[in-house]
């Protein structure tokens, strides 16, 4: 069979479930607090995917106004049930602590494009919910189970119930049937039954460096459940430079021939202190089984090139995509966290973009930054925007997003007499504050009116901005503005204040902000994201 090289979903794209519909693949994957909710991918040869559906795309199944950065939607789970798919998934509400707020909800569709049905509430006991449907028609709702006290553990192992579609809610005995080895902070679960075996299927170690994909049996669904020979069926934890690390949260799929594949996330990382600016992205591994278990090939190490049955076409995700958003907004954007999109941006029949001002970058409820997933270590991007700002508190432009507290923004804005000026507002890893690194490299004064063309390169670490104003021509005649930043703290690893904290990855896209409260738009003639192969530069530097 042809070579496949990992990750199939790359940049953000993490925590990855796995369903196989007749000939047809499907991978939903969490999605945090960018909106609409659930990335779902489709294939039909486990090799060339396309995004087809983020499903919770209306105000009745997801409003994340207020989440914290890399809360919002977790680990969700995709199942078919021979009828209906059904899509189990997490609105965190809270991380940071002792406590976390986790309301698990599922929704279910005739189909994966929908129509997708308004959310049913399950639990709020713990994250990483999955749905697993028995031979004899019963549901069985599996979670982690959060315990604040850490008595002892505050991962406390995956609690099992019988879940009642006609009734809607869990029915029957809760029972925790798994607590994990010591690798600790089991999360993560899938159950599946072959040959008179359940089989549990967990993620441990945290999603960071230590991560795994661990494997147990029992012949009763209620336990008890046996440790696989080799424990983690998964994991990076003793091969540092293993290409693919960070390796876990698995989902297992099965061909229709019956050959086996484990899909799971993974990172890439980069610099001296292995920072994955492209965040955690999904891979597939080659499996097989003997004995009853099942045992990844050349596992548990993953590998970087996979056999599949397919042969992956690359050429769209090395090409030059030029957005623009006459037909609405394309599908490789999101937003954060609202779902009234009319307040934060509008698309125009003459193919620009409109963004109102709203609150600032970084806000946890408002604010109106559009933006695309950074997929490749290095790429260009420009836009041209035409904007009026009449203070200090107006601006707009285009942005290198990971968080509140990491993000490189050059703004159009204008000084307190109303003179219009360029800006950068940058935030390099700065929680808890949140402040902006001073002083802010100087700015450099612009005329009143005028559209101007933005631009920013990155190359592997390096990250440089660029302008033009209107008239000035394009290409080589792009003007640099301000210093070399550090591109790699656009990264999971730089997000927060702990290991395990941050889990989503680099945006790029366009912003507006009028913290004066009067919404004043700024209009986008169009967007382009174009991937550097051979890290050649497109502009001078």
């Amino acid at each position: 069979m042809p070579l496949v090289r990992n990750p199939i979903l790359p940049g953000f794209n993490a925590d990855p479930s796995i369903v196989r519909v007749g000939s047809d693949y499907y991978i939903a994957t969490s999605t945090f607090e960018w909106y609409p909710g659930v990335q779902i991918h489709h294939s039909t040869d486990l090799a060339n995917w396309e995004l087809v559906t983020r499903p919770l795309n209306r105000k009745a199944q997801l409003d994340m106004r207020g989440d914290p950065d890399s809360c919002g939607v977790w680990a969700p789970c995709l199942s078919h049930d021979g009828e209906r798919f059904w899509l189990v998934y997490t609105d965190v509400k809270r991380k940071d602590g002792s406590f976390k707020d986790t309301p698990n909800y599922i929704v279910s569709a005739p189909t994966i494009e929908g129509p997708w049905s308004d959310p049913v509430y399950v639990n709020s006991s713990g994250f990483d919910p999955s749905l697993f449907h028995d031979e004899d028609g019963k549901k069985w709702f599996v979670n982690m189970l959060q315990d604040h006290r850490s008595r002892p553990r505050s991962f406390a192992g995956i609690v099992l119930q019988e879940f009642d579609p006609s009734a809607g809610k869990l029915v029957g005995p809760r029972k925790n049937i798994f607590q994990g080895t010591e690798l600790d902070l089991v999360e993560g679960p899938h159950l599946y039954k072959r040959n008179g075996w359940y089989y549990l299927l967990t993620a441990e170690g945290g999603t960071a460096y230590h991560h795994g994909c661990t494997l147990a049996r029992a012949r009763d669904i209620w336990g008890p459940y046996e440790v696989h020979p080799e424990k983690h069926i998964l994991t990076s934890k003793d091969a540092p430079f293993a290409a693919l690390q960070r390796a876990g949260h698995g989902d297992i799929v099965e061909t229709p021939e019956g050959k086996p594949y484990l899909v799971h996330l993974t990172g890439r990382p980069t610099t001296q202190e292995r920072r994955c600016v492209l965040g955690r992205e999904t891979a597939i591994q080659e499996a097989f089984w003997k004995d009853d278990w099942l045992y990844v090939k050349n596992g548990p190490v993953p590998s970087l090139q996979v056999e599949v049955p397919g042969v992956r076409d690359d050429s769209r995700y090395w090409a030059e995509q030029r957005y623009t958003f006459e037909n609405g907004l394309h599908k490789d954007f999101q937003w954060l966290r609202t779902p009234e999109t009319e307040r934060i941006f509008a698309t125009r029949k003459d193919g620009k973009l409109t963004l109102f001002g709203r609150e600032a970058i970084g806000s946890w409820f408002e604010q109106a930054l559009v933006a695309r997933r950074q997929t490749h270590f290095s790429y260009d991007a420009e836009t041209v925007v035409d904007f009026s700002p009449t203070d200090e508190r107006q601006f707009a432009g285009l942005a290198a997003y990971y968080c509140r507290y990491n993000f490189f923004y050059l703004t159009v804005t204008a000084h307190a007499d109303g003179q219009r000026e360029l800006l950068l507002l940058t935030s390099e890893k700065s929680w808890p504050d949140g402040n902006l690194n001073k002083p802010l490299a100087e700015p450099v004064q612009i005329p009143n009116e005028g559209k101007v063309r933005l631009a920013l390169s990155i190359r592997g670490r390096e990250l440089r901005f660029f302008y033009a104003l209107e008239g000035e021509g394009k290409g080589k005649e792009l003007k640099r503005i301000g210093p070399v930043y550090d591109a790699s703290i656009l990264s999971d690893e730089c997000g927060g204040h702990q290991a395990h904290g941050s889990f989503t990855g680099a945006f790029v896209g366009m912003a507006c902000s009028d913290v004066n409260g009067t919404a004043l738009p700024a209009t986008f003639d169009y967007f382009i994201y174009r991937p550097a192969q051979h890290h050649t530069d497109r502009y001078d530097v």
